[in-house]
């Protein structure tokens, strides 16, 4: 996907690489083997080809950061291939007021890991446990999980950030996490059933009103089913996504 992808480009758009993918080029290596490209002037083609060398430098040293600064947010997804292995699956849990967060849970290469109010909701911890992943993956996170976390801990993320929602919509998978879920066959244990966003908030205030860490552990659990199950869904959501664009299915903005 990545070294297929020519957004990065300065001043090359969706059109541009559409017309460069027309004009038989499907790759860096095949745009820099080529003495020229339709619609392209030569001394365009020569900034061009510079800087697919340099991004290809970056790919092979990891550095998520040049493909966070060039490319556009919404094309961000076409990283996944290339550094899914080092990606972190975030979400979080609130009481119901925008802004006042109960449970901060990250899944990636190091496991899950659950930051609670009044246990270990640490604006230095989480920052040190994002710090090893060079991607952060969400459902819904552009409009929910990342502006909360900004506003309650004045927190800034410097990671490509893919929202899995924008990528299931475009292929037609709509609604909210658990009944895309269930769209494409992803089950969750029986005791989760059933539990959404709402309930989250209310089993965050039986456990403050009573102390019952029974409901504690239920609300952990139901939040780390949301960031585990995102990782195969991205599986799933992110090919379909590439195949629908470069087939012209989908216009990519």
């Amino acid at each position: 996907m990545l070294t297929s992808t020519f957004m990065h480009l300065p001043r090359a758009g969706p059109k541009i690489e559409r017309a460069i993918w027309n004009a038989g080029i499907d790759s860096w290596w095949a745009f820099l083997e080529a003495k020229e490209v339709p619609g392209l002037t030569a001394r365009r083609k020569i900034a061009y080809d510079l800087e697919l060398r340099r991004a290809n430098e970056a790919l092979e040293s990891g550095d998520h950061t040049h493909f966070a600064k060039m490319l556009p947010s919404s094309a961000t997804w076409r990283m996944w291939p290339q550094f899914k292995d080092d990606a972190v699956f975030l979400d979080i849990e609130t009481t119901g007021y925008y802004g006042d967060i109960t449970v901060v849970g990250l899944y990636g290469e190091n496991g899950t890991q659950m930051f609670v109010r009044g246990k270990n909701l640490d604006k230095e911890a989480i920052n040190e446990a994002l710090s090893k992943y060079k991607m952060i993956v969400t459902f819904n996170g552009s409009c929910f999980d990342l502006p909360v976390m900004k506003r309650y801990f004045n927190m800034e993320f410097t990671q490509p950030h893919i929202d899995l929602r924008g990528v299931c919509s475009q292929i037609g998978l709509k609604g909210g996490l658990k009944a895309i879920e269930r769209t494409i066959g992803l089950a969750r244990p029986d005791e989760l059933v059933g539990v959404d966003g709402y309930q989250a908030v209310i089993l965050w205030d039986l456990y403050r009103r009573t102390g019952d860490e029974n409901y504690l552990e239920k609300l952990i659990a139901y939040n780390e089913q949301d960031i585990v199950n995102l990782k195969p869904l991205a599986e799933h959501a992110i090919p379909l996504l590439w195949k629908a664009v470069r087939s012209g299915k989908i216009g990519q903005k």
